[in-house]
């Protein structure tokens, strides 16, 4: 002998206080992602002008591939070049981190066309082919292999 089947009661369409409500997102213009973008750049940049990541002891971000492995990661030495490029020391961020500072001009050209969008008020979007995205994890990759081997 089967179970029989059980209807599921019918929602009333407006109950008072009963059940989720899904919530109207708020519009939000699109210069707000680029604009606080910048503003917690900043901010990150004035705490780190404080601060030198090449003493011991600094109130600052560790790399955690780096913690487990020995290893450097292809970001490993970013939190230093920062430091140094705010201090004006170019060479400096170069021996830290060479692949971070020759991707900045390509991460700046992509923040500006993104700002200019967004303050025209249309969203734009960086869009990335698959054949792209392979050449910038293969360029990780071989950065990753060759500070660890040099």
């Amino acid at each position: 002998m089967r179970p029989a089947r059980t209807r599921p009661h019918p929602r009333p369409a407006s109950s008072a206080g009963g059940g989720a409500r899904r919530r109207a997102a708020l519009p939000r213009h699109p210069a707000a992602g680029p604009l606080g973008l910048l503003a917690a750049a900043l901010a990150g940049a004035g705490y780190l002008y404080t601060r030198d990541p090449h003493l011991p002891g600094q109130a600052l971000p560790f790399c955690p591939f780096h913690r487990l492995t020995g290893l450097q990661c292809p970001g490993c030495g970013g939190t230093r070049a920062a430091w140094d490029l705010l201090h004006g020391d170019l060479s400096a961020a170069w021996h830290d981190n060479a692949a971070l500072l020759l991707a900045l001009p390509f991460v700046a050209a992509w923040y500006l066309v993104r700002l200019r969008h967004g303050l025209a008020g249309r969203t734009w979007r960086l869009r990335l082919g698959p054949r792209t995205v392979a050449a910038l994890l293969t360029a990780a990759a071989l950065w990753t292999v060759g500070r660890n081997l040099l």
